[in-house]
Order: C-alpha cells, then sequence, then structure tokens
C-alpha cells in the first residue's frame, strides 16, 4: 500500500501538469486491465471504448457528447501514450516557464476539442473520407499536446532544444516539422488522428498570436470548467452549536441569592465606610443592577 498510497500523495500535492499525466497513465492502465480481463472470458473492450471515443459521425456524436472530453485521456496502445507523455513533458515544463499551469490546462483541453472538431469537419466535408466518416473514431492526447507544443513554441519561438544526432535546434523549427509531416499524412490510415493533431497545432498558434496580445483566449473555458467543478464539491453548512442549560434547583436559586444579596451587603458596607469614590467600576455596576430589581 506504501506505493499508492505515495502516488496519491504526489497526485494530490503536483500541479496540473503532474496530474495530466497522472490521469492519461491511469485511465490508460484501467483500460489495458480491463481489456485484459474481458479476454479471459472470450470478450473485448473495444465496444465499450466506442461510448468514450470520438466519432467522426456527428448523429453519433449528439448521442455521446461527452466523448469530446473523455478521448483526450484515452490511450490504449503502449507507444501511444508513452510519446504523447514524453512530449506533454518536454513540453509542458517549457510551456510552465511562460505561463501559468491554468493555461497548460486550458490549452490542453481547448486544443482537444479544436482537434476534435477539425478531425469531424474534415470528414465530413471531403469525399475522401465518405467511405470512413460513418465508422470513424478517434482516441488520444495527441491534439491537446500538439495544442501545448505548438502554443509555446510560437510564443517563445527563440527557445532550443537539444536533439540526438542533431544538436540544438528551435523549438519552432521542430514545429514546423512535426506539422509538415502530419500534413503529408493526411491521407494515411492514421488520417484521422493526424487532421486532429493539426486541428491542436492550429489551436495552439492561435493561442500564442493572442497571447502575445495580451489575450488569453482560454479563460473562458477555464472559468466554465471551474464553475462545473463546484457544483460537485461538497457543500459543507456551519454546525449549530446547542448547549443545554439544566433547570436551576430551589437549593440553587435560594443559593445564588443568598451569594448576590452578602456580595450586596458588602458593598453598601463599602460605601458607608469609605464613600462611592473607593466603589470598584465592577461594584458600582452590581450595585447599578441591583437597584433596578
Amino acid at each position: 500500500m506504501g506505493f499508492i498510497s505515495d502516488m496519491q500523495h504526489r497526485f494530490r500535492e503536483g500541479d496540473l501538469l503532474t496530474r495530466l499525466l497522472f490521469v492519461n497513465i491511469g485511465v490508460f492502465l484501467l483500460v489495458r486491465v480491463a481489456d485484459i480481463l474481458l479476454m479471459l472470458f472470450n470478450g473485448s473492450i473495444e465496444p465499450w471504448l466506442r461510448y468514450v471515443e470520438f466519432p467522426s459521425s456527428f448523429p453519433r456524436f449528439l448521442v455521446q457528447p461527452w466523448s469530446i472530453i473523455t478521448y483526450m485521456f484515452l490511450h490504449y496502445d503502449v507507444l501511444h501514450v508513452l510519446f504523447n507523455m514524453l512530449w506533454l513533458y518536454w513540453f509542458g515544463q517549457m510551456f510552465r516557464n511562460h505561463f501559468d499551469a491554468r493555461k497548460l490546462f486550458g490549452v490542453y483541453l481547448a486544443g482537444g476539442i479544436f482537434g476534435a472538431i477539425f478531425f469531424m469537419l474534415i470528414y465530413n466535408i471531403f469525399p475522401y473520407y465518405a467511405p470512413m466518416a460513418a465508422h470513424s473514431y478517434m482516441l488520444g492526447a495527441s491534439a491537446s499536446v500538439m495544442a501545448v507544443v505548438f502554443g509555446v513554441s510560437f510564443y517563445a519561438k527563440e527557445e532550443e532544444v537539444m536533439l540526438f544526432l542533431i544538436g540544438r535546434i528551435k523549438i519552432f523549427y521542430l514545429a514546423l516539422f512535426v506539422l509538415l509531416l502530419d500534413l503529408l499524412s493526411i491521407t494515411s490510415t492514421n488520417a484521422g488522428g493526424h487532421l486532429a493533431h493539426i486541428g491542436g497545432a492550429l489551436f495552439g498558434i492561435w493561442f500564442a498570436s493572442r497571447m502575445r496580445a495580451g489575450k488569453d483566449i482560454t479563460r473562458p473555458l477555464n472559468f466554465l470548467m471551474d464553475k462545473i467543478a463546484n457544483l460537485f464539491k461538497p457543500k459543507y453548512k456551519p454546525k449549530m452549536k446547542v448547549t443545554y442549560k439544566r433547570p436551576e434547583t430551589d437549593y440553587d436559586y435560594n443559593a445564588r441569592k443568598h451569594q448576590e444579596n452578602a456580595e450586596i451587603d458588602a458593598i453598601l458596607d463599602k460605601l458607608k465606610r469609605s464613600g462611592y469614590q473607593s466603589l470598584s467600576s465592577d461594584e458600582k455596576r452590581q450595585l447599578f443592577d441591583a437597584s433596578k430589581k
């Protein structure tokens, strides 16, 4: 249990980048374990994944609108989740050098949404994709990751990274090279994935250009997500403190009145001996209260 509690602590104490990595890896592991269990009973997880993958068919999307969010946290292949998380970690670190964590989450989420919509539109506009448009689905964080990559690459164009066998290169040129590869692959067997990459990249470029003008286009989405999150937060009402006063018995009442009379008598004796000026403020108050009874 030590490992599990340590992971829970890391998730709770980590920033939004760490939590995005944890959620993606956690969902991946959950999917693969569920798939193994289903296969042992001659089943498959694929029909279940259809409900959380993003479809290219608009009528299908209307049946499962939540998929525009769930698909970007969902992976099945090991290499798919590995490379996506490595890119998210590397460029997410650079992103945080220029922006706060809320903008990182906003770009990740909005980039994923933008990539999904771009994928759906292209599949339903161009005749080439018509045979696939009715039954194609997409999963993975690639569009979201590309939005983060291009967001920081087009904002901090002079920043560099070290690449094996190549040396130092500006991340701006690296991003352009990745975009070129995606453009050359839009008719491949994974055309939908590459189209989503392009959609996420376009959002990242848009984000960077608006940030250079001092405008944060992720603010409305972050505000909406805060409102949704608050709906699920437990509402704690301050507890009412109730005290119960034990009824005063005749014995207690007589004892209290005797004590009060004794104190008043002592104050009156002091008043006769030394005058009113000798009384303390508390004694003057007691004498005043007794005079009103």
